[in-house]
């Protein structure tokens, strides 16, 4: 299936919902957004886990697509968290004996340790794409964590110049990445969180790092940032410290969230040369919005950005959410963009 060629496609950000019978979801809010392996999110014993997460996959993929989401994800339902599935795959890490980063909120995270170059040695989700190829009907996405974010999740016990490492780490997802497109999938994504969390290093080496990482890659790029999981960060600023800078970056659409902050999307117009992908389903709140609700927050962006250049998405990744809520969330998004389209149609 290729790139929807309709106004205001539809699509997520990246995770959905893994199913209880997969995860043990108080182990997974207990680790947060694990850097370090968190194997004891599992529900299902190793000789069974990778069957058990590929049916979890369709499960996911098939409610995307019925709740009438035009590009669909995996739903990194083989993933304990956005990073680590790639992160911890990468030569020249120590995942055995651990550091520590801090959030912005003062919280310490476990994160795996650099103590040699880093290097991609195998394809990491090569896999994930062509089954998401395999199985989906509808334009397909993977995603990945970015360069700057990963170079800012380790203890650099290594690189005496983090830009180095950052540089290092863009090599790496540059090299998944042309993996990931030979499979044919029409979108690839970077998340990178990270660049408003530490908005003077992302100026001197992030957007080169990011740049870097999208080398050469072909089609539609996304680079997304946000400010974290609504289960996890519940007091979110109503502005970026760090958007307009995105504008030179070499990716082609820019995913921002915009519905839980209530971001004034005036801030819009120094991306005017990016297609946006636009939060319009806050994460933060449970209750499932109407139609009519998705549809007024797509008409807010739309006097900032053209019709041609709008994407409805939620705010971030799903995977938090309790799935029924997921699901009535996704399809209100798909309703809300059809009466939006149909006003545009005239």
């Amino acid at each position: 299936m290729t790139y929807p060629t309709h106004l205001l496609p539809t699509t997520v950000v990246g995770s959905y919902p893994q199913p209880d019978w997969l995860v043990n979801r108080e182990t997974l809010h207990h680790h947060g957004v694990p850097r370090t392996h968190a194997h004891d999110v599992w529900r299902v014993a190793e000789p069974y886990l990778e069957q058990a997460q590929d049916d979890g996959t369709v499960l996911a993929i098939r409610e995307m697509e019925r709740a009438g989401i035009d590009i669909v994800t995996d739903g990194e339902i083989r993933r304990e968290s956005y990073s680590n599935r790639f992160a911890l795959a990468l030569e020249g890490i120590d995942t055995a004996n651990p550091g520590q980063v801090f959030s912005s909120g003062g919280r310490a995270t476990p994160v795996p340790r650099v103590v040699g170059r880093i290097r991609r040695v195998a394809a990491v989700e090569r896999r994930d794409a062509e089954f998401l190829l395999g199985h989906a009907t509808h334009a397909t996405k993977i995603t990945l964590p970015g360069p700057f974010t990963l170079s800012q999740q380790v203890k650099n016990d290594f690189y005496k110049d983090e830009e180095e490492m950052a540089m290092d780490y863009a090599i790496a997802v540059n090299e998944e990445l042309r993996a990931l497109k030979a499979t044919g999938v029409d979108v690839v994504q970077l998340d990178e969180p990270w660049v408003r969390t530490s908005p003077e290093k992302a100026s001197r080496y992030g957007l080169k790092a990011i740049n870097r990482a999208l080398e050469g890659i072909e089609g539609i790029t996304v680079v997304h940032l946000c400010f974290g999981y609504a289960a996890v960060v519940a007091n979110k600023p109503s502005g970026y410290s760090f958007l307009p800078q995105l504008a030179d970056t070499v990716a082609t659409q820019i995913s921002i969230e915009a519905a839980q902050p209530r971001l004034d999307l005036g801030v819009l117009r120094d991306l005017s040369g990016k297609t946006i992908m636009l939060g319009v389903l806050d994460l933060g709140d449970n209750t499932v919005e109407t139609a009519d609700i998705v549809a007024e927050r797509l008409r807010a962006g739309l006097k900032f950005v053209d019709a041609t250049k709008l994407v409805a998405a939620p705010d971030c990744g799903m995977k938090y959410l309790p799935r029924d809520v997921a699901f009535g969330k996704l399809k209100a998004m798909a309703e809300g963009a059809a009466i939006v389209r149909r006003e545009l149609a005239g």
